[in-house]
């Protein structure tokens, strides 16, 4: 319905930055004038949790707890692309990360099978 494509993963040192991007293609094929973004992440071994959420209707967010005050989510709509801005890494914050979208409101923003649309995933690896 809905092509993703995220990247923008890496390798740092705890304390550090990374930035992801999320670029999405074909909502115009849908009847719906907004759409929800998340972006998850899975750790080996753990589940797939939800980190942050956008919906382009009013640029509403939310973010997990672990999150907030150094992960920041927003969106440019004209590029149809989300960006995830990732400050004060921890180790905790290692995980491959995936961006998910959906096309109209998502009111469960933290559950993976809400999104129909998914990217490839991107790796983020922070060393102590």
């Amino acid at each position: 319905l809905v092509e993703i494509v995220d990247s923008g993963g890496g390798s740092v040192q705890a304390g550090g930055s990374l930035t992801l991007s999320c670029v999405a293609s074909g909502y115009g094929r849908t009847n719906y004038r907004t759409h929800s973004t998340a972006w998850f992440r899975q750790a080996p071994g753990k589940e797939r949790e939800g980190v942050a959420f956008i919906y382009s209707g009013d640029g509403k967010t939310a973010y997990i707890d672990s999150v907030k005050g150094r992960f920041t989510i927003s969106e440019d709509i004209s590029k149809n692309t989300v960006i995830l801005q990732m400050n004060s890494l921890t180790p905790a914050d290692s995980a491959k990360y995936f961006c998910a979208a959906e096309p109209g409101w998502i009111d469960r923003w933290n559950w993976a099978d809400r999104y129909r649309s998914w990217g490839q995933g991107t790796q983020v690896t922070v060393s102590s």
